[in-house]
């Protein structure tokens, strides 16, 4: 079968995307359904690039598969989702959808990179650019993948200047808002933090000894029990309930516990001094826990 290019909203020409397994149009059918309420043929030409009969014979598979999840519509000529449609692949959940809209929004999506057809106007909380240096960052990657180590001409915010800082790195995250790379400090001897924004320059520094198992904080994981701020009225309760989807006034997050004090940081738990009740509308119902655990890690950014 031949790919054949698309049109995006612009009106500029790309080849529709993979893979092209009948498996994967039938996941389109799905989440257009749920979505959008309805699809026709030309939905499923235009995003794969396949022809009428392949269009109509993905639509019969689908019919068959979840009969009671489209009809047709005569009169607008298009097939509709009935009231009672039950979604059947994972990919047309709540959250696949709203991770697509806001990928999308950010443009770090391309249009025919997603199922989502119409849309409705999506706002973002506007946030600084964090930059991350494309050659610094392919060769952390390949020193992780090769288990190398790395020189950083690196800017830390303890010292005025930067400095060479020989690095094992072994894994990437983020705090929310910046990328830092999670890696063995040779100078420190201790695991930290690097944030991609403030290394200079990189240079390779052959084979590494240092083992990822041996990052504790990393491969350890750490609950936080969340509940509802004790100075809150009982309909406030309810509603901070509501909010964080907790079942009988309580909900467990779990992460890593070199990724702790960022959690905190943007749940707004990791606050000095008295915050009022409807501006902290969560606490940590296992907090002494969490503190010793948080008091016994280093310092986690360099």
């Amino acid at each position: 079968m031949t790919r054949k290019p698309v049109k995006t909203p612009t009106g500029e020409r790309r080849r529709a995307p993979g893979p092209w397994g009948p498996e994967r149009r039938l996941e389109f059918i799905d989440f257009r359904l749920q979505w959008d309420g309805r699809l026709n043929r030309s939905d499923l030409m235009e995003h794969f690039g396949i022809s009428v009969p392949q269009a109509s014979a993905d639509i019969t598979a689908y019919a068959e598969m979840a009969p009671d999840n489209l009809a047709y519509d005569r009169s607008a000529r298009v097939y509709v989702a009935p009231s009672g449609f039950a979604p059947v692949f994972p990919s047309t959940t709540a959250e696949h959808y709203l991770n697509d809209l806001l990928a999308l929004n950010a443009k770090v999506l391309p249009p025919e990179g997603s199922f989502v057809g119409w849309s409705p106007s999506v706002a973002m909380a506007a946030s600084p650019a964090r930059s991350v240096p494309p050659a610094i960052l392919v060769s952390v990657v390949k020193a992780i993948r090769r288990r190398g180590a790395v020189q950083l001409l690196y800017q830390s915010m303890s010292r005025a200047e930067p400095s060479w800082r020989e690095v094992s790195p072994h894994a990437l995250g983020h705090d929310g808002f910046r990328w830092h790379v999670r890696a063995f400090c040779h100078a420190r001897g201790a695991f930290r933090d690097f944030v991609f924004a403030r290394a200079l320059e990189v240079r390779e520094a052959g084979p590494t000894t240092v083992q990822s198992e041996d990052d504790e904080a990393w491969h350890t994981p750490v609950k936080l029990v969340l509940e509802p701020n004790a100075g809150l009225s009982a309909s406030k309760k309810k509603v901070v309930e509501l909010d964080y989807a907790m079942t009988n006034g309580q909900v467990t997050l779990q992460t890593r516990q070199a990724m702790l004090y960022y959690v905190l940081q943007r749940l707004g738990l990791s606050r000095d001094g008295e915050v009022r009740p409807e501006a902290q509308q969560i606490r940590l119902k296992n907090a002494s826990e969490v503190k010793a655990i948080l008091e016994g890690l280093a310092k986690n950014y360099d």
